[in-house]
């Protein structure tokens, strides 16, 4: 697909052999960020895994510390009290049967979907629609409890969930364009340190086999995953002790 000039003046400012320390890709990121509006920045990490093995299938939750840079709108499936609790913690959309249904017809203008376990019958017929689109609420996420404002005031605040896809690749949203670069790399170490948290007992060989980073509109960056070191994530060079001085 032929690109813009725009683009390709981006492109240009990446070295595309080179795997950058974490603190400059999240700079670079800022500098190949050239349209209008607020992009993405979104992460993409291909993980040594065998996702045909349930034990090496990764899928989870984590608080990203500065969160997503936008309002994350949310729909709760509950009733009752449980209903009155998810409006109170901020929920945008909150009903029963009634919000199923909507759903059911293609209603899916939500970010993330959240219900309590009494509902789950309801709405787990509703996996055609929000399966496909990773909104199917999953208690292994949090996303099927009976503590809806716990759930809802996490996801407000940029609780975020992971999971390998069919070719063991994580993708990720981590900010915005507008963050700074030290927000972007918080976010971004939050993320490693979680991925890493996660490996599966049985992985063998390589974990971490690649890690891009990349704006909507923009290049892909590649990062050195293997940087986990406050010295190695900004790219510093280490301190070489010096030798005593002989007689």
């Amino acid at each position: 697909m032929a690109h813009g000039k725009r683009y390709r003046m981006q492109y240009g400012k990446v070295q595309r052999s080179k795997l950058y320390p974490p603190a400059e890709a999240m700079s670079l990121i800022k500098e190949t960020s050239s349209v209008k509006f607020d992009e993405t920045v979104e992460l993409h990490m291909r993980l040594g895994v065998n996702v045909r093995h349930a034990e090496e299938q990764l899928r989870g939750t984590l608080p990203l510390p500065h969160g997503l840079g936008k309002d994350v709108t949310i729909a709760v499936f509950a009733q009752g009290q449980q209903a009155r609790d998810a409006e109170a913690a901020g929920a945008d959309f909150v009903g029963a049967d009634d919000l199923a249904k909507k759903v059911q017809e293609g209603w899916t203008d939500f970010d993330v979907a959240i219900s309590t376990p009494d509902m789950m019958k309801t709405v787990g017929q509703l996996g055609r629609v929000l399966g496909p689109q990773g909104k199917m609420p999953n208690p292994k996420v949090g996303t099927v409890t009976d503590d809806i404002e716990k759930a809802v005031g996490e996801s407000k605040a940029g609780k975020i969930e992971y999971r390998t896809d069919r070719q063991a690749i994580i993708h990720l949203v981590i900010g915005k364009a507008s963050f700074d670069a030290q927000k972007l790399l918080d976010n971004y170490m939050a993320v490693l340190d979680e991925i890493l948290r996660a490996k599966p007992a049985s992985t063998k060989g390589r974990y971490i086999l690649s890690a891009t980073v990349t704006t909507t509109m923009g290049p892909g960056i590649r990062v050195d995953a293997s940087k986990t070191k406050e010295r190695q994530v900004t790219g510093e060079a280490p301190e070489v002790a010096e030798e005593p001085a002989t007689a």
